[in-house]
């Protein structure tokens, strides 16, 4: 068995932090962070878009503000599920192991079948609408990458569990 570094001490100790715990300490409340998560997200995505499809210099401003908001909101998320897609697996329990599982199981097949309703979504698109999808295909492979990427985490706070009730 492998000892925890320095590091994953530290990464511990800021992972299981409760300073921030009453932004998530309810079921409803960690959706409402989940749900601003998915705004920031889906805002950031937007600018970058704008930002990268157009001439204008205002997304990247918009997205530069969007981006602190974002990271509290990522933060709360992983404070919350106490570091569990974080942390190393030596510094899991086999608890923790066997949740860090079923996360990546749900958030795969759940990333799978947004996967298949995009490419749905865009071969509509082309055959239907007449559209030009060669301009869809960026945006929406970058889409799907960022899905891919944040679903564990969006999937694992939604799965956490409040913590018991003090005596």
């Amino acid at each position: 068995m492998t000892t925890a570094t320095k590091l994953d001490r530290r990464m511990y100790a800021v992972m299981n932090d409760r300073a921030a715990a009453p932004m998530y300490a309810t079921a409803a409340r960690r959706r409402a962070v989940i749900g601003a998560h998915l705004l920031l997200t889906a805002a950031g995505f937007a600018a970058w878009s704008a930002t990268m499809f157009s001439d204008a210099r205002w997304p990247l401003f918009a997205m530069l503000a969007v981006l602190p908001l974002w990271v509290v909101a990522t933060g709360a998320i992983n404070g919350a599920t106490r570091g569990l897609l974080e942390l190393r697996s030596r510094m899991l329990d086999e608890r923790q192991l066997a949740e860090r599982d079923r996360v990546h199981a749900v958030a795969h097949r759940s990333t799978g079948l947004l996967l298949l309703l995009a490419a749905a979504g865009v071969g509509a698109a082309g055959w239907f609408g007449g559209l030009q999808v060669e301009g869809l295909v960026a945006p929406v492979l970058f889409a799907a990458l960022t899905v891919h990427w944040l679903m564990p985490l969006w999937v694992a706070g939604l799965r956490i569990q409040d913590d018991p009730a003090e005596d």
